[in-house]
């Protein structure tokens, strides 16, 4: 049985089941709303937006953005803006995964058109621009709709731009490579504050303009989403380890190495450094540094915890659990924890 299926399980034996069931209704007219847009947008275009799979609802793909809408609901914000809010939260991720795929050289899906498969580079330069043009749209709709002013439509309009760049800044700064390997707290306040931390906080940066007036204390909800940030970062530094020092890329882990008491684990990394170094099939660079998997496991776990525990209502901490997990399957990270207490 999956995770997800666990949870749904859980939640029906405690009662609750139609909280869930009423977000997810939620997350896929927001998804709808998205590719509904984007199909209008390319039609006539020469590029014809196919019709979503099954899988492009599932909230196993879209569970980041579950928790977005779940932070909404926590905080009271009503049916009709939630929707609003994660359509426009799709954008903003077509935009950041689009971005992404061309920096790292790969491609995730966030539409899916009639382009060549292997087209992978304007696929996400498409996407980039059809997620920004459907964020005009989904602004303009309120706007037509009278639950937006028009200095509104605008400001959101800059934020939503605002709030990415603070992430985008950060990874700029690393492509013509890192430097110094920093000191592990600098890597969490300097690099992964921004990086990911900030980036989870983005889906609020429109509620903070529209709905500012009628919004209170919000700042626990937004801490716990950095929190889960700064862990699901440090579990893709487990990950990425040799793609990071490989590309001189700041990683956490790698800063443990260096900067941690382990004599034996920094000579192995030094050596590394030195050459074009390659694991071997199946293998995993991070288990030659057994003391700085520990360190960063147990920080990843820590961050997640809070961030889960302080997102989740009180009668939902069954979610805690189980979202950690999904997470961290999820990032691939799962191999590298079979062994820490969490």
């Amino acid at each position: 049985m999956d995770i997800i299926q666990q949870i749904k399980n859980i939640a029906d034996k405690k009662g609750i089941h139609n909280t869930f069931k009423t977000l997810n209704q939620e997350l896929h007219e927001a998804l709808s709303l998205y590719w509904d847009i984007a199909t209008q947008i390319l039609n006539k275009s020469g590029i014809n937006v196919l019709a979503p799979t099954h899988e492009y609802f599932s909230i196993e793909r879209n569970f980041f953005s579950a928790l977005f809408l779940y932070s909404y609901f926590r905080v009271g914000i009503p049916k009709s803006r939630r929707v609003f809010y994660a359509a426009v939260n799709q954008c903003l991720r077509g935009m950041v995964t689009g971005c992404d795929n061309i920096l790292d050289n790969e491609y995730k899906k966030t539409l899916e058109t009639d382009l060549p498969e292997k087209a992978t580079r304007f696929r996400s330069v498409l996407d980039i621009m059809v997620s920004d043009r459907v964020l005009f749209a989904i602004l303009q709709r309120g706007y037509l709709a009278d639950d937006m002013t028009l200095d509104e439509v605008q400001a959101a309009s800059f934020e939503s731009l605002r709030t990415l760049a603070k992430s985008g800044a950060q990874e700029a700064s690393e492509e013509c490579g890192a430097g110094e390997i920093l000191s592990p707290e600098n890597i969490l306040s300097k690099i992964h504050h921004y990086k990911t931390g900030i980036l989870f906080q983005s889906p609020w940066a429109l509620p903070d303009v529209i709905d500012n007036h009628s919004l209170k204390n919000t700042s626990g909800i937004k801490n716990a989403l950095f929190q889960i940030g700064m862990g699901c970062q440090i579990l893709d530094d487990m990950v990425d380890l040799e793609t990071d020092i490989r590309m001189n890329r700041h990683n956490y882990v790698a800063s443990l190495i260096r900067h941690g008491a382990n004599i034996k684990e920094s000579t192995i990394l030094d050596a590394i450094l030195v050459t074009d170094y390659r694991v071997e099939k199946n293998q995993d660079l991070l288990f030659k540094f057994p003391d700085a998997r520990g360190t960063a496991a147990v920080a990843a776990l820590k961050f997640l915890k809070n961030g889960t525990e302080n997102l989740f209502a009180e009668n939902h901490h069954f979610m805690v659990n189980s979202s950690i997990s999904f997470m961290v399957k999820r990032i691939g990270a799962d191999r590298f924890l079979f062994d820490i207490d969490e």
